[in-house]
């Protein structure tokens, strides 16, 4: 088993004793973060392409890929950035596999180092339907920091590229946002985005 093979969220929650609350708009008062111009450039000439083409490989390279690597800037390169790479945690409880996006609080780039605190599934249409995928991926960082007694909230996101729906994890609770967010909406995604690294690195906006 793999982190595709989780299909509902009752799977998920069952299987790692879950509490699951989709009650909470978690970031209503979080402060938008200035978009850079290269990034407006960017996603101004990427999104009538990205739609058009409506594929989620032409979404991920074209539009999420772009945001994440925003975040990256706006800690000058202390954000780890891993794009499809493996992340084989606990084979045994089906936590291992490919991930679409990760983001560490490290500067290191060619392997995943700890912490993890951002993983980002990419969906082509279906956000309900990646929930899943991405419990399972966070539950794994969770595991994955505590290895070097790290605890801190995994943050998590299903994607379309056009559409954003976040979640957090801490402890066993798992909260899934109830508002979705649109690419268009750049400055308060990138807040959210950003979110998990500012008490860790230290950075305030």
């Amino acid at each position: 088993m793999s982190y595709s093979e989780f299909k509902t969220i009752a799977e998920v929650s069952d299987r790692f004793d879950l509490t699951v609350d989709e009650s909470k708009n978690l970031f209503a008062d979080i402060a938008p973060v200035k978009v850079s111009e290269f990034l407006q450039q960017i996603l101004e000439r990427n999104i009538p392409l990205a739609s058009a083409i409506n594929t989620e490989k032409a979404r991920s390279e074209l539009l999420i890929a772009p945001t994440l690597l925003e975040i990256r800037d706006i800690y000058k390169n202390e954000v780890g950035f891993f794009s499809g790479s493996e992340f084989n945690i606990d084979s045994e409880l089906g936590l291992n596999g490919f991930c679409d996006f990760i983001l560490t609080a490290s500067r290191e780039i060619y392997e995943i180092c700890r912490p993890v605190l951002t993983l980002v599934e990419a969906k082509n249409e279906n956000i309900k339907g990646g929930l899943p995928q991405c419990m399972a991926e966070m539950i794994a960082a969770q595991k994955f920091n505590l290895r070097e007694n790290i605890n801190l909230p995994i943050y998590g996101a299903v994607t379309t590229g056009i559409i954003w729906q976040f979640l957090i994890l801490e402890g066993n609770l798992l909260c899934i946002d109830l508002r979705e967010y649109y690419i268009r909406d750049t400055d308060k995604l990138l807040a959210i985005l950003s979110h998990p690294f500012q008490e860790y690195l230290g950075h305030q906006f």
